[in-house]
């Protein structure tokens, strides 16, 4: 009698356990793409791809619409010293409406990709709409070419006083748990200075968009238009630190 009072218990306490357990399931992570963290995970809410013919158009896109990507650098390791090492990172080229097209980072010499990059800041970091609803939404596998992805190569550098306010503003509103990130840990901003982009959104290879094609182009994202004009290769957000379309 006691053991199948037991059994009912349990099994009471499971039903009754059950729809929080599937809420915590289904519910977007508070780390990356919560609610009210200033990005698109309504698949209603994310603006139209730009045409695919417009492949620096649709480079600027990507970079604006996702907040992680994976960067590769020269690992610094001696087991694997040489070889590429990959690390995701939490990313932002500016707050939602409001895209620069820089990457930025917030980083510490804690991370194994960081002592990679004080050895060599060359890196090349990929972005894809996989993470977004996109490509779900229309079926495409996250390797295949039409779910859309960028390939940016250059050199990762921390912000000068300049962009630090933006680069500050543009991450925070996009990773807001980056505010809590214990400070023992030493902290700083970061970007990519970007020398080389491949995008990936059709059969038939990538193409090639050069910088000054990259950061010449309106953006339209979420009802605001952001041009921003040609700028030098060599600090190319100096232009937009106000984050302002």
């Amino acid at each position: 009698m006691a053991g199948r009072a037991r059994g009912s218990a349990r099994s009471l306490l499971a039903a009754l356990l059950a729809p929080a357990l599937a809420a915590l399931l289904v519910s977007p992570a508070r780390g990356r793409g919560g609610r009210g963290h200033g990005d698109w995970d309504a698949a209603a809410q994310l603006p139209p791809l730009p045409p695919r013919e417009d492949a620096a158009r649709v480079a600027r896109f990507v970079a604006h619409v996702c907040d992680w990507g994976a960067l590769a650098s020269l690992s610094t390791d001696p087991a694997v010293r040489g070889w590429a090492f990959a690390d995701v990172l939490s990313l932002s080229d500016g707050p939602p409406g409001a895209g620069s097209g820089v990457p930025y980072f917030y980083l510490s010499p804690l991370q194994q990709s960081v002592g990679n990059l004080q050895e060599n800041p060359h890196a090349t970091l990929t972005m894809s709409l996989a993470q977004t609803n996109f490509c779900r939404k229309k079926g495409f596998d996250p390797q295949s070419p039409l779910c859309a992805h960028i390939i940016l190569s250059g050199t990762v550098t921390k912000v000068n006083q300049t962009e630090m306010d933006f680069a500050k503003h543009s991450l925070f509103v996009r990773h807001p748990e980056m505010k809590t990130w214990p400070s023992s840990h030493n902290w700083f901003f970061a970007k990519l200075n970007i020398t080389n982009i491949w995008v990936l959104d059709y059969f038939g290879g990538p193409k090639i968009v050069t910088p000054e094609e990259y950061y010449n182009v309106t953006v339209q994202v979420s009802g605001l238009s952001c041009h921003l004009p040609g700028l030098e290769t060599s600090d190319h957000s100096s232009s937009n630190t106000s984050g302002a379309c």
